[in-house]
């Protein structure tokens, strides 16, 4: 019996590597001209970190996470989101001291979830944070990193943007009292699931997908309605900057993200191009949060990005240039004994034609075998190394998806050919 891989846990292909790989240096690109600074912590984190983080009565904790015992009995889990980890190598590190930072990260997060399209059970996340400011002008960059980032990828027009304040933590321990009161009241009324979180992570009911549930919230006290006047002077602030920079949203005011250590600030960018799901990025505010694992105090904000789910987008939308899928630029055939020169010659072209995408062909064959392996490639141009090229020091060019008529060139004249063209 052939052993296959874990259910949710995908493998990569190389046919769907070049667009990750595209994706991927967009982000870094955007994030380098910010200043953002890139960050490794490890997958493998004490289960503890995770509670304190995000929440023991969450989804994640209860039911999500990958957490065992090790050999000494301690239990660890694998990361199921990056801002803990972020937040704790930091604080470890010694980089938040009297220190600002802005910092993002790449890798796989794991949930154990029902498998779907667009949500697996090792999936991957690229993260932005930004630690030491408290102004509303921090969030804002992160905003506008992100709508930058759209635009490079070229989905602006397939996403939008929603805000909210969440307040402070006494802000919502209020709110959600009077939410519980409301709510205990009509639970009858509720669907399966909020009843289950109206004694556990009861905001959570506010972004439910039950339409009656959302009927019944109509009526249910606002959120805005216990948020203190620092908190809305911030959140005023952002929407002026959201505004002077043109950046359009909508104030979602049921909105509340899903992990505990969120506070004023939230926001998520939405797609109607992935059906049901349908958030690319969310992120948020989290000042509390480096002091509740440990640290000094110092304000956070950030965002993570599902990696899976743009892929999906940006095939979804066809936005990613043919020319990422190609890999090869040449191709180097050679027909007879002449393995050592191709090799050699090959290694010279990649030293003198800095970028150049050369395939040597291996394995030997007839010169029809490698011609159709070199059509197959993906290269435009084939090399023709035989006996008679050998001998003169000239190679054979062969122009694969034009209409060139086949050359002959010196092979001291090759590099120039080479560059010139790419």
């Amino acid at each position: 019996m052939k052993i296959q891989s874990i259910r949710g846990m995908n493998d990569l292909l190389p046919e769907q590597s070049a667009t990750w790989q595209y994706l991927e240096k967009i982000v870094a690109d955007v994030l380098s001209r910010y200043s953002y600074r890139e960050i490794r912590f490890p997958i493998l984190e004490q289960t503890e970190l995770f509670k304190r983080a995000v929440g023991e009565v969450t989804d994640i904790v209860e039911k999500e996470m990958y957490s065992f015992e090790d050999r000494n009995g301690d239990s660890l889990s694998l990361r199921p989101e990056g801002t803990a980890g972020c937040v704790r190598a930091c604080t470890q590190n010694g980089l938040l001291h009297n220190q600002t930072q802005r910092l993002w990260y790449t890798g796989p997060m794991f949930r154990h979830e029902r498998p779907q399209k667009g949500r697996l059970r090792q999936f991957h996340q690229i993260g932005v944070e930004a630690f030491g400011l408290t102004g509303p002008d921090i969030d804002a960059e992160l905003l506008l990193i992100t709508a930058n980032l759209w635009k490079a990828l070229k989905i602006d027009h397939a996403v939008s943007l929603q805000i909210n304040s969440l307040g402070t933590s006494s802000d919502r321990a209020q709110y959600r009292a009077a939410l519980v009161d409301y709510l205990t009241a009509r639970k009858s009324q509720l669907d399966e699931d909020s009843q289950r979180r109206l004694d556990s992570n009861p905001m959570r009911i506010l972004d439910s997908k039950n339409q009656d549930t959302q009927a019944l919230l109509n009526d249910a006290p606002k959120l805005a309605d216990y948020i203190d006047d620092e908190s809305r002077e911030h959140f005023e602030q952002l929407c002026a900057m959201l505004d002077a920079a043109n950046i359009s949203y909508q104030i979602n005011p049921r909105l509340v993200r899903g992990l505990d250590y969120y506070s004023k600030t939230v926001f998520e960018w939405v797609t109607n191009h992935l059906g049901a799901q349908g958030t690319v990025c969310a992120g948020g505010r989290y000042d509390g949060l480096v002091e509740q694992l440990g640290g000094k105090p110092c304000p956070g904000v950030g965002f993570a990005m599902g990696v899976e789910r743009l892929v999906l987008l940006l095939d979804e939308l066809a936005v990613v240039p043919d020319s990422i899928a190609q890999t090869v630029d040449l191709y180097l055939v050679a027909v007879g004994n002449l393995e050592l020169e191709a090799l050699v010659l090959a290694e010279n072209l990649r030293s003198q034609c800095p970028g150049i995408r050369l395939e040597c062909h291996c394995g030997g064959g007839s010169f029809k075998s490698q011609m159709k392996k070199a059509d197959k490639s993906g290269a435009s141009i084939a090399l023709i190394l035989g006996e008679d090229e050998a001998a003169s020091g000239t190679i054979g060019v062969k122009y694969l998806r034009e209409d060139i008529v086949q050359q002959s060139v010196a092979q001291d004249s090759l590099t120039k050919l080479i560059n010139d063209r790419f």
